[in-house]
């Protein structure tokens, strides 16, 4: 008799919480009662209750995936995209802590087998969360990262930092590359230095809408 493989699912994702910054000068959710468990008593019977949440938020909010329509109005919207291009992708962990530099350039990827992979890079900048420093002097992708990655063919880019791009640079390269190249980014990760450099399997969903380019997922990566 064979035992089957054990496996680990580890999450990835920020919890979203009423009043928390994603991303400085963005509104923070408001997390709300639409029906409260009190009020649901006045309309089921006796013993029966339940609650209707209500959130209002911008769509960059806690861990989030960005589609091409987040950068060009033409661009596939949430709706659009396959979800080929966000579940059970094999994943690279591409190391990006201990660098010298702010910018994570080409040379982070040489040598590795990028084809058709959710691209990970682990920068360890998510242990700030919630912090002021996690707004200042993040580290970021540079312009031939992003050329090298589309040019690769990768499936999928995400980041455990405040941004891939440089919010210094008003252009903003990485983002203009990938999504122009139908490559979704999803950034503020977290956990990334649970996985392995290679073989975890990617989760990043997002809802279904219309005519909008970035939601909040919840990412997992199966071991």
């Amino acid at each position: 008799m064979t035992t089957p493989l054990s496996r680990r699912l580890v999450d990835l994702s920020h919890t979203v919480e009423h009043g928390m910054t994603t991303y400085r000068g963005v509104p923070a959710p408001v997390i709300c009662d639409f029906l409260s468990r009190e009020q649901s008593r006045g309309v089921y019977a006796e013993g029966v209750e339940f609650h209707i949440g209500r959130i209002d938020m911008v769509a960059n909010t806690g861990t989030y995936l960005d589609s091409p329509f987040h950068r060009y109005a033409d661009g596939k919207d949430l709706a659009d995209l396959r979800l080929e291009s966000l579940a059970d992708l094999e994943s690279v962990v591409v190391e990006g802590r201990g660098r010298s530099a702010r910018a994570i350039d080409a040379d982070a990827f040489d040598g590795l087998d990028l084809a058709g992979k959710a691209v990970l890079v682990r920068t360890g900048w998510s242990a700030h969360w919630r912090t002021d420093r996690y707004f200042e002097g993040h580290p970021f992708l540079t312009r031939d990262a992003a050329q090298l990655l589309a040019g690769a063919g990768v499936a999928f880019v995400g980041v455990d930092t405040y941004n891939i791009d440089d919010t210094a640079d008003p252009t903003r390269p990485v983002h203009s590359i990938l999504l122009g190249a139908d490559i979704p980014i999803c950034e503020h990760m977290t956990a990334l230095d649970q996985l392995p450099a290679a073989g975890a399997r990617l989760f990043a969903v997002p809802v279904k809408v219309r005519a909008f380019g970035t939601f909040p997922v919840r990412a997992f990566a199966i071991l």
